[in-house]
């Protein structure tokens, strides 16, 4: 079977929930997941759910948690490579079928890490391997890249009204 290139993009809510979904299909399916998120330090409810499948879908995170709203540190961008060199080692020693680069957009477009340097990572991975790459920001390099694009487009959210993020459904 071929791996594709996946990316959710967009400025609308979903993009790592579906990643999330897909990786909990692919598992139930026998497949063996690389769930990686970029920026996000703190335990979401989303990993604490993905924990339950450690069996199949194994998570990193390098974030100290988000700072879309706030200045990037060197911690940040150290984090980021640190990250993406870790997924390269993972790659080379491990069989995953599925492998999830959660914010690795939001990365690049922080200058947390390159678009070549996350092409080489790409690169590494195993025949037959899909990859899935979300968040804002998708550079054109990768849109032209990928098989399978997804936008996710803001028509209307409570959070513009003042709802803070909740658990269980945001965070």
């Amino acid at each position: 079977m071929k791996g594709y290139i996946q990316v959710y993009t967009g400025n609308g809510k979903g993009k790592t929930t579906a990643a999330i979904g897909l990786s909990i299909r692919a598992a139930g399916a026998g497949k063996r997941v690389l769930f990686i998120q970029f920026v996000k330090g703190e335990v979401y409810s989303e990993i604490k759910a993905l924990k339950r499948y450690d069996d199949l879908i194994e998570i990193h995170q390098y974030g100290q948690g988000c700072f879309i709203e706030k200045q990037i540190t060197d911690e940040d961008r150290e984090l980021a490579m640190t990250g993406l060199n870790e997924v390269k080692r993972l790659l080379k020693i491990n069989n995953y079928e599925v492998i999830v680069l959660d914010e690795a957009n939001i990365a690049l477009y922080f200058g947390l890490f390159t678009i070549d340097e996350l092409m080489s990572v790409i690169d590494c991975r195993p025949k037959g391997c899909e990859v899935i790459i979300t968040g804002r920001y998708a550079p054109k390099e990768l849109i032209e890249l990928a098989d399978l694009v997804t936008e996710m487009k803001e028509i209307k959210h409570y959070y513009t009204k003042g709802v803070c993020a909740r658990k269980g459904i945001e965070k």
